[in-house]
């Protein structure tokens, strides 16, 4: 990037730096104001729309384990893929049966045997994701020494050849480049960051939507760490939305937007920073959270129409085949293993079950192993793999 790049609208300058020039971001908010018409509040309104629809159904609904679970996870693995991890929901889920099997619980972003650097990389983004809730739970403002903590807990375990850092929780020591473009130098970032945060604390300047879409792009910008910039980033926006009462669980997965327009992302990303097209910035996001919104609310309630139909069929008696198919949407993979440790059954009888709910299309195995069979629930996988239906 060259200064003459630069549009005259630029929200930054370019300062030299040895053979180069590093982009030193204006602060926020931007100037001049940012010129939103109609058809941007139009946005903003489904938006807004959706995201209370969303927390309406969370707290109306019996709200299944494995929704809250399974969506968490869809945000962590949409995040790591735009990274270029390769991870689905049965490596996963395939992963913390097998701990569980050899009587552990939930595994929480601690290395396991079979695990892989991708599984590492998107069960660190649940725990991350779990501590900043827990943390806004306890009444903590989000700073900057929490955001370190987040950062710690994303890289944390993850193989030397995918981190691109020796700072684990702390701002970067060297430049980093993102393609051609070199972000501000180690020594400009605290100050970059404690503008930007002192902007957040005292509540911005704009809709809150539109705050957090802004606060996105300077973090991006910024990019403050030697690593995981892009994963921080995006899990800031859940911890955001939630912290400004739009989400009630940490069910919206943005990513997945991010993810299949990733060229619409850099580049309305870029135009910021060339020419100042903030705007167009801004009504991508906004439009990706009333899609994302809509979306989770579609499948929260699928999840639990599902549930519903379950309680109708399996309820209300005690044989495991029963307790299992209820089981399933706390546990949905399980093995022969599995179903004895829940119920305190025997081998013949855990193995009777499962059979049972395979000829009934609740449970499907999924190694195609003579030996050590793995099951998932079929029909609430197939809801929960869909590919976006509302766009």
């Amino acid at each position: 990037m060259q200064q003459s790049e630069l549009d005259s609208n630029a929200p930054g300058e370019l300062i030299s730096y040895g053979q180069r020039s590093y982009y030193e971001p204006d602060p926020l908010p931007p100037s001049p104001d940012l010129d939103l018409g109609d058809d941007f509040c139009e946005r903003l309104s489904d938006a807004t729309f959706w995201l209370g629809k969303l927390s309406g159904v969370s707290l109306e609904l019996d709200f299944p384990p494995v929704l809250y679970t399974s969506l968490l996870r869809k945000e962590a693995m949409e995040s790591a893929a735009i990274e270029g991890a390769d991870v689905d929901y049965n490596a996963l889920y395939s992963l913390e049966t097998r701990s569980f099997d050899a009587g552990g619980d939930k595994i929480r972003g601690e290395s396991a045997p079979d695990q892989t650097k991708d599984t590492q990389e998107v069960l660190n983004y649940e725990a991350a994701i779990e501590d900043g809730i827990e943390a806004l739970d306890r009444g903590e403002a989000l700073t900057v020494e929490w955001v370190h903590q987040l950062h710690e807990t994303l890289l944390t375990g993850v193989p030397d050849d995918r981190v691109d850092t020796d700072t684990l929780g702390a701002y970067k020591t060297k430049p980093n480049h993102i393609g051609d473009f070199l972000p501000p130098v180690p020594d400009k970032v605290d100050g970059l960051m404690d503008a930007l945060f002192t902007y957040y604390r005292t509540g911005g300047s704009y809709h809150s939507l539109v705050d957090i879409a802004l606060f996105h792009y300077q973090f991006e910008t910024i990019h403050p760490y030697g690593d995981g910039n892009g994963r921080l980033g995006r899990l800031l926006i859940t911890l955001q939305l939630y912290d400004a009462g739009y989400l009630e669980r940490p069910n919206l997965y943005l990513s997945e937007y991010f993810n299949r327009n990733k060229p619409t992302y850099v580049d309305r990303l870029e135009a910021v920073r060339y020419g100042g097209d903030w705007e167009a910035w801004v009504s991508f996001v906004i439009e990706g959270i009333a899609r994302q919104a809509h979306e989770s609310v579609d499948r929260t309630r699928s999840l639990a129409d599902l549930k519903g139909q379950y309680d109708a069929e399996y309820g209300g008696k005690s044989y495991t085949k029963n307790q299992l198919a209820l089981k399933l949407f706390e546990q949905p993979y399980v093995t022969s293993k599995t179903v004895q440790r829940l119920f305190d059954v025997k081998q013949p009888t855990a193995s009777r079950v499962i059979n049972d709910l395979v000829e009934e299309g609740v449970l499907e195995e999924v190694t195609g192993k003579g030996r050590n069979k793995e099951y998932r629930a079929s029909e609430i996988f197939e809801i929960l793999e869909q590919p976006p239906q509302t766009y």
